[in-house]
């Protein structure tokens, strides 16, 4: 008798189409004025050499054919030639046909990016 949630087949067939989807669409792309078009339900990004101060913010639009407005998306980023500052995700938001990510540079000193980030992402569609 299984013990956890119930998981309607709407639930469940979503879940099923999103990890195929997954598993056969990842796209990537480089950035170039903080703009990049992959449509794929995964993909990573490679930004432009960056010089973003600290507590400012680095914008990332992606378009995205597959993208809707109330779909679920997952972001992350980490250094590609980039040595220093924090650079940290603080905003995703999806829309029609575009992923918006904002990237704020939250070091404690006045150190700017130097190079590439790797911005990854992940669309759960929605029901």
């Amino acid at each position: 008798m299984p013990t956890g949630p119930e998981v309607s087949n709407d639930l469940y067939r979503n879940m099923r189409m999103s990890v195929q989807g997954l598993a056969t669409e990842v796209g990537t792309g480089t950035a170039s004025a903080g703009a990049v078009t992959i449509n794929d339900l995964c993909g990573l990004v490679t930004t432009e050499a960056l010089t973003t101060a600290q507590n400012a913010i680095y914008t990332l639009t992606i378009t995205n054919s597959k993208v809707a407005a109330g779909d679920l998306v997952f972001a992350h980023v980490y250094d590609g030639t980039n040595t220093q500052g924090t650079p940290t995700i603080t905003r995703v938001t999806p829309g029609s046909s575009s992923i918006v990510i904002k990237v704020n540079n939250l070091h404690a000193s006045a150190e700017a990016l130097n190079g590439t980030l790797k911005i990854g992402f992940m669309v759960v569609k929605a029901l």
